[in-house]
């Protein structure tokens, strides 16, 4: 664990600056608005060590794979994100040296990441022997306008005698990708046009030979301020820069505002198109006042707080962390464009290639069911629905029937570089299926699940049916060769999770199948011999238990491993990931994450109080955590068993993995994906909320340390409010209809006016 910042309940903020921890800080202090995002970068330069980081949705190319050997069905390349044009640039001097904090003198240093704004906030005060200047800097993506970046300096002159500013506001297209093979750039510059006051590049992706898109973007920036403009020689082929100087007496300030508009070919199908937007989109925005663009910005973020806020009274330390979640969640992804899911890192880093993965359906499909409209998250359904041509390639090439979703995509095809984990963790198909399923069950709403839902149902049962093999020997199906969730497991027979998901896709496939219109059926086309194959494979599926220990074992062979918790670990080795050979990590019995137990989450109420109890007392002392998707189900369902210690302890982990820096590895990036935890582990663990047959449930507790908690829930038209205070729970229909839930076993009505 590392902590750099205050606690504070809405802000991430510092007051100290220490260069080791620059690339944390700038993790931390990332911003996004579902169309674009970065890191927390120094914008006026910094000669030290950093991670440089500017990323747009959807906009990535396709990188060597890094191996010297190859195999039939072998990903093609590692799609990665691409680090974008930097357009946040802005070189400051003081008589004429430009301000680096890596090699100044300076004081007062401040760094506020403002999440209910919004707003990234810097101050510093810069000291050069009797020079003495301080600067303010505001910046923020612009949830209002999504094209649109707002830059703010101010610089006010604290020495006794007077002093020459001069700021250079530029776009500089010369980046490169720290991750990427052999430091090649990706941008070619297409066009480059230096004004006096604006500027602006249209930069595409350089050619590629995997015959994948390029893409093209478009960057235009226009400044506000009382400095005067002076001409500049554009600096090269790559560059433009605008600059503005003036003499500041004593006690004096001036200010700049760089706004920038950003175009991607994603949405205009030529150059002349995008360069036409990019135009027009900047005239649209210099009528407006920089107050006015920061109000219309921070207006959307307070709807989004009233609807989704999570308030801990008691613990400043719970609250800043769920609030971070969120934050980091809504700058990543809030549903805008069905092209675009969520990454691993979002816009945070380069780290996981910035492509979608199963954490998408697993993990956050839960959370925006709970605090978007629906349409967010039928989005992220359609966003497969989408790819099933690129799903379809990706199970042909292993040589099998129906489709293989993809581990890591941009675009439906497989685009990761690890074996082990892109056509062994197969799970990720029966994840897709209950991420349908889940979406069903909670909003009600049958018209995806019975049409373009039912198309995605029935090609993954396909993939399942021809990747099962029948055992004579035992009479049973089984999976051989695979990768569990737990990735420090790979290349095992008979997965519990995975064979688990398997059974229930089928399963449940076999029930909307039942359910189809006659013109959806006809479409789909599976025979009777089919269908009855699929439940051959139900009713004889291979699910590992052991009923001495009564757990459903994790794999074959796993309870032959040298079983020891935890806590045997020798002190220092922790994350064993970071200590540990890769081969150690594979013969020993600790687990990443959930396995045996994110199953049990999936599927919470079909098991019984022994059998969570003896699963979870077995296999949380084994588990490491290590993955940061880990400590939010293992919450959840420790409060379920009444562990509420226990639950607590891991809500802290899932909600502070970041802000306390728990897995030693923020400095690439914020763990964005699991940012849905500490809602998960508040509203599914501590409030005990389930969904039964169309009913809301509840079954609350209040952690000792806390006085007190409420959130907000949407639930099929309604925003229902759920406080949990010493004296009990506390429920108050927002808006929408009537509605009855059950409490702790007992029937509740909510109408308008507060219920207890």
């Amino acid at each position: 664990m590392k902590r750099i910042f205050e606690v504070q309940p809405w802000n991430v903020i510092t007051h100290t600056f220490d260069p080791k921890d620059k690339r944390l800080q700038e993790s931390m202090t990332s911003l996004g608005n579902g169309y674009m995002g970065m890191r927390g970068d120094f914008e006026e330069g910094y000669s030290g060590d950093s991670l440089q980081g500017i990323y747009l949705g959807g906009v990535w190319y396709p990188d060597k794979t890094r191996v010297g050997w190859w195999k039939n069905g072998y990903p093609k390349y590692f799609g990665k994100v691409v680090n974008a044009v930097n357009f946040i640039k802005l070189p400051i001097e003081i008589n004429g040296q430009a301000i680096d904090l890596a090699k100044d003198k300076f004081s007062d240093f401040t760094l506020d990441l403002d999440m209910q704004q919004g707003v990234l906030n810097r101050s510093f005060t810069i000291e050069r022997g009797d020079v003495k200047v301080a600067l303010t800097f505001q910046r923020f993506l612009s949830v209002a306008q999504q094209e649109l970046s707002v830059q703010k300096v101010t610089v006010k002159n604290l020495s006794a005698d007077s002093v020459d500013v001069t700021i250079k506001p530029s776009i500089d297209a010369d980046v490169k990708n720290e991750e990427a093979n052999y430091d090649e750039r990706f941008w070619d510059v297409l066009a480059a046009e230096q004004g006096q006051d604006s500027g602006s590049i249209i930069a595409k992706t350089t050619p590629n030979p995997f015959g994948t898109p390029q893409f093209t973007s478009g960057m235009e920036m226009r400044t506000v301020t009382d400095l005067k403009n002076v001409a500049v020689t554009q600096p090269n082929d790559k560059e433009v820069v605008n600059a503005y100087t003036g003499k500041l007496a004593p006690q004096a300030e001036t200010s700049l505002e760089k706004r920038v508009i950003v175009v991607t070919s994603r949405d205009y199908d030529s150059q002349d198109k995008l360069t036409a937007a990019m135009h027009q989109l900047s005239d649209q925005v210099a009528k407006s006042s920089y107050a006015d663009l920061l109000a219309a910005h921070t207006a959307v973020w307070a709807k989004r707080w009233e609807k989704s806020d999570v308030v801990i009274n008691g613990d400043d330390e719970s609250q800043q962390g769920i609030r971070f979640n969120l934050f980091q969640l809504f700058s990543t992804y809030y549903g805008e464009d069905s092209r675009l899911n969520i990454g691993p890192k979002g816009f945070t880093g380069e780290k996981y290639g910035g492509a979608t993965y199963w954490d998408t359906e697993a993990f956050a499909v839960p959370v925006y069911l709970g605090i978007t409209n629906p349409e967010v998250t039928r989005n992220l359904l359609m966003y497969r629905y989408k790819q099933l041509d690129g799903a379809y390639v990706n199970a042909k090439e292993q040589g099998l029937d129906g489709a293989l979703f993809p581990m890591v995509t941009f675009d439906g095809i497989e685009c990761h570089n690890e074996w082990e984990i892109t056509f062994e963790e197969i799970h990720r198909n029966g994840d897709i299926a209950f991420a349908i399923y889940n979406y069903t069950r909670y909003t009600g709403d049958t018209s995806y699940v019975l049409h373009e839902g039912a198309k995605v149902l029935t090609e993954i049962s396909k993939f399942w049916a021809d990747r099962v093999h029948f055992s004579k020997r035992n009479n049973q199906y089984m999976i051989h060769g695979v990768t569990g969730p737990d990735e420090y497991e790979n290349n095992v027979d008979n997965n519990w999770y995975t064979n688990m998901l398997a059974q229930w896709t089928l399963k449940y496939t076999l029930e909307i199948l039942g359910k189809v219109d006659k013109d959806t059926a006809k479409k789909l086309d599976i025979s009777a011999d089919e269908k009855a194959k699929w439940q051959d494979i139900v009713d004889r599926m291979y699910l590992p238990y052991d009923k001495d220990l009564n757990i459903f074992v994790q794999h074959d062979g796993f309870l032959d491993k040298d079983i020891e918790p935890v806590s045997a670990i020798p002190e220092g080795q922790r994350p064993i990931n970071q200590n540990w050979s890769w081969d150690k990590i594979l013969r020993s019995p600790y687990i990443k994450q959930g396995d045996v137990l994110q199953g049990i989450w999936d599927f919470i109420d079909d098991y019984t109080p022994e059998q969570k109890k003896s699963n979870f007392d077995f296999y949380e002392p084994l588990t490491v955590h290590e993955s940061s998707l880990s400590p939010a189900i293992h919450s959840v369902l420790a409060a379920d068993l009444h562990y509420e210690d226990k639950a607590v302890e891991l809500y802290n982990r899932t909600a502070r993995l970041d802000l306390d820096n728990y897995n030693n590895d923020t400095v690439d990036g914020l763990h964005i994906t699991a940012m849905t935890g500490g809602w998960i582990a508040v509203v599914q663990g501590f409030a005990g909320m389930r969904v039964r047959d169309g009913q809301l449930h509840y079954a609350p507790f209040l952690p000792k340390q806390w006085q007190s908690y409420s959130f907000r829930q949407v639930f099929r038209g309604r925003l229902i409010e759920v406080s949990v205070h010493a004296d009990g729970p506390h429920f108050k229909l927002i808006s929408g209809e009537p509605l009855t839930i059950d409490v702790a076993g007992e029937k509740v009505e909510l109408s308008s006016a507060v219920t207890e």
